[in-house]
């Protein structure tokens, strides 16, 4: 087990070994399509000696910390530093196991230059350093119509058009430059009894969405779930884990149409969900949920 500091804590690992079908097969091959810092990884990597592991994940600072994390294993682990989709549809290999994990890290959280926190200084929320708009930008150039669709689009925010017309206000003025101001922004358009009652931060659904449009989670969800059924092995198998309901609609519906065409076996009829034993321990997994398939042809 690693010694380096490590903010985030993987949710249903255990479910994920159980689920892998890698028990004692040799060289068998596994993509973790959102490697973070490594947590999955390395419960892989321990409990399974024969197995190797590409980790794969967008933002180049966290393969780094992945790869201090993760140097008992160098002979078996290997990084790459892609988008999912990309990588899954240029590689050539083909694994026993494909994961996805697809929830934030606390990682990025906890670093301040990303403006994924409420209370950061600036405003970014781009996994990859060389992606497209930022949050930034978004918030300071969309119409102000865009901006509400984005906001209910995905985060679900029923007062998305108070807040687009909040923040489009507020721009008139000045540049919108840090999280700490967009937070104040989006509160500002809450009674504060729906602020002091509400059981998360008001301004959530609203950080979500635009974080999911900054990196276009969704679509290159999509795209490399797609990908990740043409390179799995047949009797292989793909593990998600999700964190909204947009998320595992995905996976749900394109796993059924799978199964329709006899290409699948749906192995998890209901997502597994984290025990209350996890998510008295790990609070940040109460919205989980595993959906596991086998590739038949």
């Amino acid at each position: 087990m690693s010694e380096i500091k490590v903010f985030h804590k993987s949710v249903l690992v255990d479910e994920v070994l159980e689920y892998s079908n890698l028990e004692g097969k040799k060289d068998a091959l596994v993509f973790d399509m959102n490697l973070g810092e490594g947590g999955h990884t390395e419960r892989i990597l321990e409990k399974f000696p024969f197995v190797k592991v590409i980790g794969v994940d967008a933002d180049s600072d966290i393969v780094e910390r992945a790869n201090e994390r993760l140097k008992p294993f160098n002979d078996r682990f290997k990084s790459v530093v892609s988008w999912s989709d990309e990588f899954l549809s240029s590689t050539t290999e083909e694994p026993d196991l494909i994961l996805f994990d697809l929830g934030l890290s606390m990682y990025h959280y906890k670093n301040e230059e990303r403006g994924f926190s409420f209370g950061d200084d600036t405003l970014d929320m781009r996994f990859s350093k060389n992606g497209g708009l930022s949050a930034k930008d978004v918030v300071n150039t969309y119409k102000e119509n865009d901006l509400a669709d984005v906001l209910y689009k995905y985060g679900d925010e029923k007062k998305s058009r108070a807040i687009a017309r909040a923040i489009v206000n507020a721009r008139k003025t000045h540049k919108i430059e840090s999280a700490s101001e967009l937070h104040t922004i989006i509160t500002s358009c809450f009674p504060y009894r729906v602020q002091r009652e509400s059981k998360t931060d008001v301004a959530t659904r609203s950080f979500q969405a635009l974080r999911i449009e900054v990196n276009n989670e969704l679509g290159r969800f999509k795209r490399a779930l797609e990908s990740a059924y043409e390179r799995v092995k047949v009797g292989g198998r793909i593990e998600v884990i999700s964190f909204h309901s947009l998320e595992d609609g995905i996976a749900k519906w394109y796993f059924r149409s799978l199964l329709s065409e006899e290409k699948v076996k749906i192995l998890t009829k209901k997502p597994i969900t984290p025990s209350d034993t996890e998510i008295e321990i790990n609070n940040a997994s109460r919205s989980s949920k595993l959906r596991v398939v086998e590739k038949e042809r």
